[in-house]
């Protein structure tokens, strides 16, 4: 049987738009079943939304999809949530693959507070295109030029700002305790750029403490919005199935 990896996107571009790429690489390799993200369910987040709605709704989508267990893999908010996915729910988690998780959960060191509260600062009092311009600029290593602004807003991105809003709330309110990932069974693969701000350097060095069995790697000329197709690259999609194919194998 080929690995089952559910995909979560990020808070900007929807799961069909961030995996496409991904998808037409590993072709027959692994089956891939992407999920958006409830925040996105409705015009505007749901009243009391949260990270645990999250992590119900994935439960909720492995059951329809008849996966007890699975490889998960997320990108930026998708990363938070499969993190916290990984340490409450270990069992049903074969691997886990991530690029640049928004944030990690739990209580953050003195360097990874600096870096979360410089870019609060910066989004506040901001909406609209104002705030998703912000939001962007601020995840960049300085003389890095953020990807254009686009020319007309979807009713789907429309949503952006305000769902960003709320990701980034409830991952403050939500409580975790980071030594449920220090005796993951799991192995995990994290990838990030070296164009995106240095919090990602920062992360990657508090994520390399936490998992006894990760594998980090710094991808040349990437940041967090380039492309989809130049992050998910065959190099970088030959990682992934590396460890998928690994995590089969120790499990059997």
């Amino acid at each position: 049987m080929k690995p089952q990896v559910i995909c979560l996107p990020g808070g900007v571009a929807p799961a069909a738009q961030r995996y496409a790429p991904l998808l037409a690489v590993v072709g027959d390799g692994a089956d891939l079943h992407l999920k958006d993200l409830e925040v996105y369910r409705e015009a505007k987040p749901q009243a009391g939304y949260s990270v645990e709605m999250e992590l119900a709704a994935i439960d909720g989508f492995a059951d329809e999809h008849g996966l007890e267990r699975f490889h998960l893999l997320g990108y930026s908010g998708g990363g938070f949530i499969s993190l916290a996915y990984a340490g409450t729910r270990p069992r049903r988690v074969q691997s886990l693959a991530l690029f640049e998780p928004a944030r990690i959960p739990g209580p953050m060191t003195r360097d990874e507070s600096a870096a979360f509260e410089a870019l609060g600062a910066g989004l506040a009092g901001l909406e609209g295109s104002a705030f998703m311009s912000a939001f962007v600029r601020g995840q960049l290593k300085p003389g890095v030029e953020p990807p254009p602004a686009p020319t007309s807003t979807s009713p789907e991105m429309q949503k952006r700002p305000a769902g960003v809003a709320a990701l980034m709330e409830s991952f403050t309110v939500f409580q975790f305790d980071r030594s449920q990932l220090e005796a993951s069974p799991f192995p995990v693969f994290l990838g990030y750029g070296d164009l995106t701000h240095e919090v990602e350097s920062i992360k990657a060095g508090v994520l390399a403490r936490l998992f006894a069995d990760i594998h980090v790697r710094r991808f040349a000329g990437v940041h967090h919005f380039v492309p989809p197709e130049q992050i998910y690259t065959p190099d970088h999609v030959r990682s992934l199935l590396d460890l998928w194919r690994r995590a089969e194998t120790s499990a059997t």
